[in-house]
């Protein structure tokens, strides 16, 4: 088949891999001169199929009161006269509930693993180099209470047969050695030893040379208007650099999604969650960390990608914008001088900010529209990175007519149709 893709963050890029791979002849079209730079280009570097977990669950709503009021909050909320940003808001509400969050827990795992299975596959594969490291994942408690509470977390892992490790003050040290400096700033954590972490945008611009190995085709700088329609398929989509027509489309937009795909009729719950980060290069190695981080205090992960660190958090409900703000910087230099002050050189820092494409219960949107020539892989929120390579050959099994390693029927879009949508 002729296949357009539609978006070349790291969700359209593996997607073109894999359906090229598959013998398609496909097509990639972006507003962008390159792969992966907008929401693909400066996230936390994780890899973390043990952090698979829906915003919306259980003491959420208590919670997000009491991060709106810290100094260095994760959560930022600036209303706006926007329909869609309070039926998205309700929505998540309604998904903060133990049975539902057991629910998209159970939908978010299995893709999150087979995508790091996938992953190492094509790393062992072709080879591909994008700053990766294989050693774990470290979320790190301040307090004696945050360590205490993870019975809960535990017993998922342990459900899902997810590798896990209760360290001490010690035990964090041992796998962190930069933290012996700040001892006195933790009690424990909660590691994670299969997690691995890499540069996504690396890793996208060189997984788009080996797709252009395989035929597929780059449209950069090209806007896409709007998609037409005939009866139940599409037949084509209207962009800056004229109409552009396939047998099939996927559309890998992330946020933009949504707005994209409204005036066809289809309602993609996917609603934008900035996120920010600082790239900081590393100066003192032994005072840097060897993988991820995450401070739980303040939902913010630390990064090692080659000689630089990544500091990434903050979720920033606020539309479309990618306006950079100053607080939301500052809260990263925070985490970032408290736990590792020796290893990064903070005035030399790079300031991002991406929108996150989040649905309303976590897990992504997979598969057909009601369209039947039109597929979406989108909604993957924080775990894009994660999910990618999994949720591509997914969907290239699916165009297919090859059954996926995995079973994806509930990450469809018609999961949205009862009252939890």
């Amino acid at each position: 088949m002729k296949v357009l893709i539609l978006g070349s963050g790291v969700i359209g890029v593996t997607s073109a891999y894999y359906l090229a791979k598959a013998g398609h002849e496909v097509t990639v079209v972006d507003r962008q001169p390159h792969p992966a730079l907008e929401t693909s280009f400066a996230n936390a570097g994780e890899v973390s199929p043990g952090y698979s977990s829906p915003w919306a669950g259980p003491g959420v709503p208590v919670k997000a009161i009491k991060w709106l009021l810290m100094r260095h909050g994760p959560l930022v909320i600036w209303p706006k006269l926007d329909p869609v940003m309070w039926i998205w808001g309700l929505k998540m509400l309604r998904n903060c509930t133990e049975e539902r969050y057991a629910i998209n827990k159970r939908r978010m795992i299995p893709i999150a693993e087979y995508s790091r299975d996938c992953l190492r596959a094509l790393r062992a594969e072709i080879g591909i180099k994008y700053d990766e490291r294989s050693l774990g994942t470290l979320q790190l408690f301040r307090k004696q209470k945050q360590l205490d509470s993870t019975g809960g977390d535990i017993a998922v892992l342990k459900q899902y047969g997810v590798p896990y490790e209760v360290l001490d003050r010690n035990g964090c040290i041992g796998a962190e050695p930069a933290l012996s400096a700040v001892k006195d700033k933790f009690v424990g954590g909660l590691r994670l030893p299969q997690d691995e972490t890499g540069d996504c945008h690396m890793f996208t611009q060189a997984l788009a040379v080996e797709a252009a190995k395989l035929g597929v085709q780059f449209k950069f700088n090209t806007t896409i208007e709007r998609l037409v329609a005939d009866g139940g398929r599409i037949t084509g989509v209207v962009t800056s650099a004229g109409l552009l027509q396939a047998d099939t489309y996927v559309a890998a937009l992330g946020s933009w999604s949504t707005r994209m795909l409204k005036p066809l009729g289809i309602s993609v719950p996917v609603y934008p969650v900035k996120g920010y980060s600082i790239t900081v290069p590393v100066v003192d190695a032994d005072g840097a960390p060897v993988s991820t981080v995450m401070d739980e205090s303040y939902k913010v992960a630390v990064t090692r990608l080659g000689d630089r660190i990544r500091v990434g958090g903050t979720a920033e409900i606020s539309g479309y914008s990618n306006k950079l703000d100053a607080a939301r910087r500052a809260t990263l230099d925070h985490s970032l001088t408290e736990l590792f002050p020796r290893g990064g050189d903070i005035g030399k820092a790079t300031f991002w900010s991406g929108l996150r494409p989040m649905t309303p219960d976590g897990p992504p949107v997979i598969g057909p529209t009601r369209y039947a020539n039109l597929h979406l892989n989108t909604g993957h929120g924080t775990l894009g990175w994660t999910m990618a390579c999994g949720s591509g050959r997914v969907l290239a099994d699916m165009l297919s007519g090859r059954k996926p390693d995995i079973d994806v029927k509930e990450l469809a879009l018609t999961r949205y149709d009862h009252r939890f949508g």
